[in-house]
Formats: structure tokens, C-alpha cells, sequence
């Protein structure tokens, strides 16, 4: 009897040529995911994180969770070191993820994390402004200019085709510049505005609004937005403190596992003792399920904080597996993650 463990490994290019960038197809799985959470037919023991740098939060993220109906475990390590598309031209998040089978506790994936983090990221965002932004959303403000800002953008755009102008804020000129030329081309019916920096100006017209930035500073004003606004915050300390504190609404992918964080806006709040627990609304689990309304006027500034679960990556690169479970041979590789994406 052969004792063999065998593993696939997969890439990037796997994922994207067995079509596994379907915004429809991963929006229903974090969906599902959420309400399974909720459920507890989710385990999912604490991060660890290691931070090496305090002002920059360079840090490598251990996640872990199990799908208990799926019988699969898995885990996600993760680092995140905001400045190296400066200092090195690297991408400031890269990943990987391992699955296991909990029947022999025996692992079957090991697979690129960068891209499933990134369409994760993306996909959910798109989600909660699906069920919370004004259903005849036009205008887009982008503050932020990199590949995690482009796939907000184009997740966004799926659900919300009348979207016919987008303004893009970010303090190096190339990365607009980027911005635009590469969506202008894949989106022609929308006109792109280039705002030199100017992050009021990229906000104070938006009917949707996402941060999506690398530094640790607070970027979107509060007089900057407009009333009915949907605001997604994507990472650490993107707005004034007086942003969450006008908002009709507070919701969080889940509020339990981001209020102890210790970067997001509305984490340091609450360690600030200026936000409380009956201060957030509810998880988007509870307007999914329907426990909860979502939009209930075109009036209401609704803020929605995605800090990120292990689980519905963990659900996502499983997802993703599967389909990718017919090709013969794979084989991890280092890549362009948004020109993969961007030409398929």
C-alpha cells in the first residue's frame, strides 16, 4: 500500500481560465457563506497575526476556519505590507491557501491566494452594495487607484450597469492614470474622471463610494459626502471618525470579528469608547436573511465595513477548486493578477 499524500496546486491562471471570476456566481457563494455563519455551521478560531512594522502595518495574517457541511478546513496565510508597490513594485497583499478533507485530515489544495483575496474583496463590497445602495446608482467615487480599486469597480459596475461616470482619487498621478485608461477601454459607456489627487472631489458626487488604499490615513471627509451615499471601506483607516458617526446606518460583514481590529475607522472608535455595540446596525448576513432591512430610503448615508473572513475565502477557493478540478495539470506561477483578469 502506497503512503502518498497528493496535492494540487493552484494558480492563478487555473482559476481565471476555468472562469472562476463570475462576480454572480462568487456574490451567491459569500452570501451563502455568511448565512452558514450565522447558522454555526461555520467554525472559525481567531486570526493570528503577526505585525512587524506599527506604522505600516506590515503584517502576515494566519486565518483559519472549517466549512462544517463541505467537511473541509482550510486556511488562509496572508501578508500585508502596504508599501511595496512603492518600494519594490510588488503587490501590497499576496496569499496562499491550503485545503483539507476532516474525514483523514489530509490536505488536497494548495492554492494562489492573491487572486482569490482580491476577487473576494471585490465581490463582497459588490454585494452589500447590491442590497444597500440606491438601486439607481449613477455616479462611482473611487478613492484609491490600484488593482484592489479596478476589481471594486468592475464588481460594482455588474450590478449596477446605469453607473455612466466614475471619478478616481489617488496621491500618485500614474495609478489614475492607469485607472482610467485600462477601465475606459473595457467600459466605454462610462466617462472616467481623474481628480489629481483631489479625494473630496472623487467623493462629493458619488452615489457609491469605495476606499480602497494602502496608507493608514483618513482620506474621505465627511463633508464630502452626499446624502443616500453608500460608502464601502475596504481596508485600515481610510475616513475621519465623523464619517461612521453621520451614518444612518453601520454594517459590517461581521461586526464581532472587526470591532477588536486594531485599524479600521470604526474599530478604533469603538477602543476610543465613541462607538458602542447598539451603535452597529447589523452584520449583512441579517439583511440577506431578511432579519434585517437594508435600504429603507434614498436619504440614508449607509456605511459598510468589510474586514475580511477567513471562511468565505476558505468557501471561495473551495468553489473555485471544484471547477477548476478538471484540468490535468497545474502549476503555481507568478503573474499579473489584474491583466489576468481584465483580458478574460
Amino acid at each position: 500500500m502506497e503512503n502518498k499524500i497528493l496535492v494540487d496546486l493552484v494558480s492563478m491562471e487555473d482559476m481565471v481560465s476555468s472562469g472562476c471570476f463570475d462576480i454572480d456566481s462568487v456574490a451567491s457563494i459569500i452570501g451563502k457563506t455568511l448565512i452558514d455563519y450565522k447558522k454555526g455551521c461555520i467554525d472559525l478560531p481567531d486570526k493570528i497575526s503577526q505585525i512587524f512594522n506599527e506604522e505600516t502595518q506590515d503584517r502576515i495574517n494566519c486565518m483559519p476556519a472549517t466549512l462544517k457541511k463541505e467537511k473541509v478546513c482550510g486556511v488562509k496565510w496572508v501578508s500585508v505590507f502596504p508599501n511595496n508597490p512603492i518600494k519594490y513594485s510588488t503587490p501590497n497583499v499576496s496569499g496562499t491557501i491550503v485545503l483539507s478533507e476532516i474525514e483523514k485530515g489530509l490536505p488536497f489544495a494548495i492554492m494562489d491566494g492573491t487572486f482569490i483575496t482580491a476577487v473576494r474583496t471585490a465581490c463582497i463590497g459588490a454585494l452589500a452594495a447590491k442590497n444597500l445602495a440606491k438601486k439607481n446608482s449613477k455616479v462611482f467615487g473611487s478613492i484609491g487607484a490600484g488593482e484592489q480599486a479596478k476589481m471594486h469597480f468592475i464588481a460594482i459596475k455588474h450590478f449596477f450597469p446605469d453607473i455612466k461616470k466614475c471619478y478616481v482619487a489617488s496621491y500618485r498621478s500614474f495609478e489614475e492614470d492607469s485607472f482610467v485608461d485600462v477601465l475606459s477601454k473595457k467600459y466605454p459607456d462610462v466617462e472616467f474622471i481623474k481628480c489629481n489627487s483631489d479625494y473630496g472631489m472623487a467623493s462629493k458626487e458619488a452615489d457609491i463610494i469605495v476606499t480602497a488604499v494602502s496608507c493608514q490615513r483618513p482620506l474621505l471627509r465627511a463633508d464630502s459626502i452626499k446624502k443616500g451615499a453608500f460608502y464601502c471601506h475596504v481596508g485600515g483607516w481610510e475616513d475621519e471618525y465623523e464619517v461612521p458617526l453621520m451614518a444612518n446606518k453601520i454594517i459590517c460583514d461581521n461586526w464581532n470579528a472587526l470591532k477588536h481590529r486594531g485599524s479600521p475607522t470604526i474599530a478604533r472608535l469603538y477602543s476610543m469608547g465613541k462607538l458602542k455595540d447598539e451603535d452597529i446596525y447589523c452584520n449583512l448576513a441579517d439583511v440577506l436573511d431578511g432579519t434585517k432591512n437594508g435600504r429603507e430610503s434614498d436619504e440614508e448615508f449607509i456605511y459598510f465595513n468589510s474586514i475580511g473572513l477567513a471562511f468565505i475565502d476558505i468557501a471561495v477557493a473551495l468553489s473555485f477548486y471544484k471547477k477548476c478540478k478538471t484540468k490535468t495539470k497545474w502549476v503555481m506561477k507568478n503573474s499579473d493578477l489584474f491583466g489576468s483578469i481584465i483580458n478574460n
